[in-house]
């Protein structure tokens, strides 16, 4: 979904930069309450995840390409301040030593990766979560839930930018059905490895994933109280 120079105007891409700039010093501010001494090595391995996932692009057509986004994988494991930070890292060392996007793109690029999708995709996560289950083996059906939704929704951000600014000479609704339907595919392989990963963390360290973190202190609540009671 990287989106190259030229194919927003000039205002739309300074709008999404400016969203992009205070996107990122809102997600600083709240990552301190996200992150601590045990969850911040994590932060470091869901951005080099990410990463790699990022970098295997194939044409979607009309200069824009699809790949797996990865917000909902890093939201769900770091918390969403922290993963936009990830998110938006990842694109701008893309855009700056790999030519991924554009370098005028960049604010556009860090909206809809790193904003919209995590945005969506945690709301999704949190309204799942809650209809399912209080357990630890429903988070990880929520987080792939989130995902497939995350993916399509950052794809019709996209359009509604191109319907305000584009510059390439594509008809609007050739780019949607393009860019929705390609990644909709997308979003159903990347709700199978957000769902996969996120079950592997909860197998072996589930203190360390975020979204997981509301029900471990009901299990924690639950045992006190247990234990409390006379016998």
């Amino acid at each position: 979904m990287h989106v190259p120079d030229g194919f927003l105007d000039a205002p739309t891409s300074v709008a999404t930069g400016v969203v992009a700039v205070a996107g990122v010093g809102i997600a600083l501010r709240g990552a301190r309450r996200e992150l601590d001494e045990r969850t911040a090595p994590m932060a470091g391995l869901v951005a080099a995840f990410v990463f790699a996932t990022q970098m295997i692009n194939f044409p979607v057509g009309a200069g824009t390409s699809g790949h797996l986004l990865g917000g909902v994988l890093a939201a769900v494991l770091v918390g969403p301040w922290t993963a936009v930070l990830c998110l938006s890292t990842v694109l701008l060392v893309q855009c700056l030593l790999f030519a991924d996007g554009g370098i005028t793109a960049l604010g556009t690029n860090i909206t809809l990766m790193g904003i919209v999708a995590v945005a969506v995709g945690w709301l999704v996560f949190r309204l799942v979560r809650a209809v399912l289950p209080p357990r630890l083996s429903s988070v990880a059906p929520a987080a792939a839930v989130a995902a497939l939704v995350s993916v399509p929704a950052a794809a019709l951000a996209f359009t509604g930018l191109y319907a305000l600014g584009g510059e390439a000479p594509i008809p609007l609704g050739s780019l949607a059905t393009a860019m929705v339907g390609w990644h909709t595919v997308i979003g159903i392989g990347e709700a199978i490895i957000t769902g996969l990963v996120v079950s592997a963390v909860l197998a072996v360290r589930p203190d360390l994933v975020y979204g997981a973190r509301p029900v471990m202190r009901a299990r924690t609540l639950e045992l006190h109280t247990t234990q409390e009671e006379p016998a």
